[in-house]
């Protein structure tokens, strides 16, 4: 179904306007065009000749803006600078955020040049890029991989592409690079694979990892040699890996980028102060005294912690370093990751831990080797579990969002006169079942089908 009216009229439903406490229920929301151009408590009539909507049951929401993602450009995948995904692989996470609720994304993957994007209406997902050109980034790509990355990947510097379009900086660091979760469920596991013919599970390869390396890749916490023996044969590796052969294997393939991927946090640091864009760190335990370095040095700049509920983490941990950030004035930003419903690596506790200490900011979904879970249904999980209400809930993915990063979304993120009409309506008793969405006042999701 797609608008052939000038005007849509959306009667019936409640509505969430994104600003984090205003909340009707029963509201009116007119689409005028591409914006919106009225919104009341109560329901009204639909205009003449307007499309009228039907919301009874439902909620109305601004459109979520996720701004920590990967895999929705045609360029260089992850801070790795990685093969790109196939254009059946963009096509699909495009999908599945779009379907989720999403109207808008920010692919941080950081060494994608923006004609990788994709051309204007490819997909009605708006997918914008951030950049972290930068020699100390790209050196730790090339250090861990690297294969994505041409000449011209290698030679773009932040200025160009601030020029070109980039809406933020970042990520600065990534899984790949420090030692996080890529190398759970990707390089550590392909490596062993290629030396034995082993396929182990990432939960498996993160105990090998920080058996070796210590959770902040110091050492600090790693085991002895017959502790570390034990763990690889109860890994079903014994028969090929004794203790020092697993050792020289996990140090050579997560050690090599670290110290430039830490050199590039400064250097995203440095450029956030001088440009005033917004800049996504890579948090976790490997990182965060440098980010806390970089927010005393920077105090003036938009930094975001990322992914501040990083599994490198305890629960207690991500309380303590989060608080810290935020009274650094550092915007703290949770990841979906897959620990809402999938739980196939990471679990919530500390999604919960900082939603009860109400240390979040915004919310987004990171990649999770493709297993992310979808922002509404954490949304939905924090109301269900009556840690935030629902204006407070939607304003993570909406309003807060458009406040921190204006450049990609300061025209929408709420249900105002005059924004964006980017809208979503879901289930009124389970947000995270999406029903329509529209973008730019056009119908591209009707009844959880794309248009």
């Amino acid at each position: 179904m797609q608008s052939q009216f000038p005007n849509t009229c959306i009667i019936g439903g409640s509505v969430i306007t994104g600003d984090g406490r205003t909340f009707f229920e029963r509201g009116t929301v007119h689409v005028c065009g591409e914006r919106i151009s009225r919104v009341r408590e109560g329901q009204e009539e639909a205009r003449p000749g307007s499309l009228a909507i039907d919301a009874t049951g439902c909620a109305v929401i601004p459109g979520i803006v996720n701004a920590h993602a990967h895999g929705c450009t045609h360029g260089p995948s992850m801070p790795s600078g990685s093969l790109p995904f196939s254009a059946s692989d963009v096509d699909y996470f495009r999908n599945r955020h779009l379907l989720a609720g999403t109207t808008t994304l920010l692919n941080v993957c950081g060494l994608a040049l923006i004609d990788e994007a994709g051309e204007d209406g490819e997909h009605p997902l708006d997918t914008q890029l951030s950049t972290a050109h930068t020699p100390s980034n790209i050196e730790a790509a090339m250090a861990i991989d690297g294969l994505g990355l041409a000449n011209r990947h290698k030679t773009t510097g932040i200025e160009a592409m601030i020029a070109a379009g980039a809406m933020a900086l970042g990520e600065a660091g990534g899984g790949q690079t420090l030692g996080g979760g890529a190398q759970d469920y990707r390089f550590i596991p392909t490596a062993i694979r290629d030396e034995c013919g082993i396929s182990i599970h990432p939960r498996q390869a993160r105990a090998l990892k920080e058996a070796v390396v210590g959770r902040a890749l110091d050492g600090r916490g790693a085991m002895e040699t017959a502790s570390l023996q034990l763990l690889i044969n109860e890994s079903g590796l014994g028969d090929h890996f004794d203790a020092a052969r697993m050792r020289n294997l996990i140090e050579t393939v997560v050690l090599p980028p670290v110290s430039k991927a830490l050199q590039g946090l400064w250097e995203i640091g440095e450029h956030a102060a001088r440009t005033g864009l917004p800049a996504i760190f890579h948090t976790a335990l490997p990182t965060i005294e440098t980010l806390l370095q970089i927010a005393e040095s920077f105090p003036t700049a938009c930094l975001i912690a990322g992914h501040a509920n990083h599994p490198s983490f305890t629960a207690k941990e991500t309380v303590e370093f989060a608080s810290q950030l935020r009274a650094r004035n550092v915007t703290i930003d949770v990841s979906t990751l897959d620990c809402i419903q999938t739980r196939w690596r990471n679990d919530p506790a500390n999604l919960d831990a900082l939603v009860e200490a109400g240390l979040v900011d915004t919310i987004s979904t990171d990649f999770a080797g493709g297993d992310w879970d979808s922002i509404l249904s954490a949304i939905q999980r924090m109301i269900h579990k009556s840690q935030l209400s629902a204006p407070a809930a939607v304003a993570l993915a909406t309003g807060n969002v458009a406040k921190v990063f204006p450049q990609l979304a300061g025209d929408r993120g709420r249900i105002e006169e005059g924004l964006r009409a980017d809208l979503v309506i879901c289930e009124n008793h389970n947000l995270g079942r999406v029903r329509h969405v529209l973008v730019k006042g056009a119908i591209v999701v009707w009844n959880g089908a794309l248009v």
